[in-house]
């Protein structure tokens, strides 16, 4: 079954309505308005509150906080769940920070990233100072669970950027070590997302991991999909450059599965990729070419599908409220065909 053709579509205003966003924009703003005023105003710049309420280009699809709204309502006290939207917001905002600076990426939601704003010192500060922010939203929830689950989503995170940074230099990652290592940068996160507020909802354990398989199986397709964006993405949509991840040299899945292809052409695609600077635009131009003619556009697409029906699986496991289960359902196919 091909993926939904929803990527131009807005998100659901049910799966955390305008109103419910507005509430966790507010609980974050308050939040960051607790730092001294230099790392303040680096957090309001990169999370698109520099000028008052965030403006959607600059907050974007707002996912992690939408899944942790529709999973809550699976729990009898579903209005506990701003603090797992606020906490895996503030935790999203820590991790690109950072991830920014590591991977030298100079644009974030079509403007200057942070750190070529402020400068990396205080970009890495501003960082550690979200994560500090989001422990302390989940601290004050007064749920040993919920700090328990963040400690072992932010050990899967740190390994995941570990070992993306490692495939920089390693003409051979295979398509199994690439999915680990986009489970624990993006799916540990969604995953979270939906636990979390499950757990502070007061779901029963079944539904909660089941609501955690399913945020972590459509992360991996929203990873899959950004991917799949960051070579044939349209830069209006994706405030990226064409072709960007390609230039950088990036081991995204399109590219890991292209050099692991049964093909002469493999070898021209790793011969440009293994030069140790950024690919010129005509390079550029040329893998683009090669991965697409190697199936690695197709082989990402279907691993993509393979997890998006992992995600729907998911939540046939266990009894949720329709209403949820429908949420849930259609923010999995938006983040399998997503278009920023």
């Amino acid at each position: 079954m091909p993926l939904p053709d929803l990527a131009t579509a807005p998100y659901p205003s049910a799966a955390g309505s305008l109103s419910d966003l507005a509430a966790v924009d507010a609980a974050i703003l308050d939040a960051v308005d607790q730092l001294p005023p230099r790392i303040r105003t680096v957090a309001k710049y990169h999370l698109g509150f520099s000028s008052g309420p965030r403006p959607a280009e600059h907050r974007g699809k707002a996912l992690r906080p939408r899944l942790a709204l529709a999973a809550a309502r699976c729990g009898p006290t579903p209005e506990r769940a701003v603090a797992a939207a606020v906490s895996v917001e503030l935790l999203h905002g820590f991790s690109l920070l950072h991830d920014d600076i590591m991977d030298g990426d100079r644009t974030r939601r079509g403007r200057a990233a942070a750190w070529v704003v402020h400068g990396v010192p205080a970009a890495l500060l501003t960082g550690d100072a979200l994560l500090t922010l989001a422990l302390g939203v989940l601290a004050d929830s007064g749920s040993a669970e919920c700090m328990r689950v963040c400690v072992r989503m932010m050990s899967a995170l740190v390994r995941g950027q570990g070992n993306d940074l490692a495939f920089e230099d390693d003409q051979q990652v295979t398509v199994d070590a690439y999915l680990e290592m986009a489970e624990g940068k993006t799916g540990a996160l969604t995953g979270a997302a939906c636990e979390l507020a499950a757990t502070l909802a007061g779901a029963p354990p079944v539904v909660v991991e089941a609501l955690e398989r399913f945020g972590r199986h459509a992360g991996m397709a929203f990873q899959i999909a950004d991917d799949i964006l960051g070579i044939w993405g349209d830069s209006r949509r994706t405030g990226k450059p064409v072709g960007s991840d390609l230039a950088a040299r990036k081991k995204t899945l399109p590219v890991v599965a292209a050099l692991h292809a049964a093909d002469p052409e493999a070898g021209q695609l790793r011969a440009l990729l293994d030069t140790g600077v950024p690919l010129t635009e005509a390079q550029t131009q040329r893998a683009t070419v090669l991965v697409g003619q190697l199936g690695g556009r197709t082989t990402a697409e279907a691993i993509a599908q393979q997890h998006l029906d992992l995600a729907l699986e998911a939540l046939q496991c266990c009894d949720l409220p329709a209403g949820a289960r429908e949420e849930l359902r259609t923010l999995a196919h938006h983040m399998a065909a997503r278009s920023r």
